[in-house]
């Protein structure tokens, strides 16, 4: 984003509400880091809290022109993947798994939510995570829009565009077969301890039958400690997807 600055009057009101704090005062006019700034669109949308008295905000040339694009494609959640045609940062396997059978019986899904409003991420960040996957040979979700940025999916590697954005947040999917979850969680804590953000995690897995949950080794081992919240469908009026 951009400020015009014979619009803005310098009242202050849009900097505490900028997610990534980057927007800052200078010479009484507000002003916008544009290496910090993830283009998420919220100080610009002037139906929000923010309301800039003057509309002095309005978007780069380039906002949707890569590589800046992905900067708002994945922090924007009013913006539509280019590629994939899919909002928001990743896919809806988590919540529509019982049809799609993307994740079969002998499987775990995992998916690493990496960055947070105030916190964000970098691209740099992420391929430490990915690259450190790598070696288990993982098959990243198809639909997941970071499948666009891999210079070398078998290597975990980025492309060097992608390498110098920031998002506020951004999504790893994949599947690992039952014995290699263990592992996998062993690697993603090790190489959380040295990326400069948060991340999370989700655990995917198909009931054994309708009435058994699947066995999940003890992760109170590795120090986690599951949430007993879930996203679980019936269905959706469709037959579950078999192996």
């Amino acid at each position: 984003m951009l400020i015009n600055k014979e619009l803005c009057i310098g009242c202050g009101r849009c900097i505490p509400y900028c997610p990534v704090q980057a927007i800052s005062m200078s010479e009484r006019k507000a002003i916008v880091d544009q290496e910090t700034c993830v283009e998420c669109g919220t100080c610009g949308r002037n139906n929000t809290i923010v309301k800039c008295p003057t509309n002095a905000f309005y978007e780069r040339e380039d906002v949707t022109k890569y590589p800046r694009s992905i900067r708002k494609y994945f922090s924007d959640p009013m913006a539509t993947h280019v590629e994939t045609k899919v909002p928001g940062r990743g896919t809806e396997e988590v919540k529509t798994n019982d049809v799609t059978g993307r994740v079969n019986s002998k499987q775990y899904g995992i998916a690493i939510e990496m960055g947070r409003p105030t916190l964000a991420t970098s691209y740099r960040d992420v391929e430490k995570m990915t690259m450190a996957l790598a070696k288990f040979k993982v098959e990243h979700e198809p639909c997941n829009p970071i499948k666009f940025l891999f210079e070398d999916e078998d290597r975990g590697t980025l492309t060097k565009e992608a390498l110098e954005q920031r998002v506020i947040s951004t999504i790893i999917e994949f599947n690992v077969d039952k014995d290699q979850l263990v592992p996998v969680l062993q690697t993603i804590l090790e190489t959380g301890k040295t990326i400069n953000t948060v991340f999370s995690l989700d655990l995917i897995a198909r009931f054994e039958d309708p009435a058994k949950m699947p066995e999940i080794p003890d992760l109170s081992d590795l120090g986690l400690d599951p949430r007993p919240n879930s996203k679980i469908n019936l269905g959706m009026g469709r037959p579950l997807k078999e192996d």
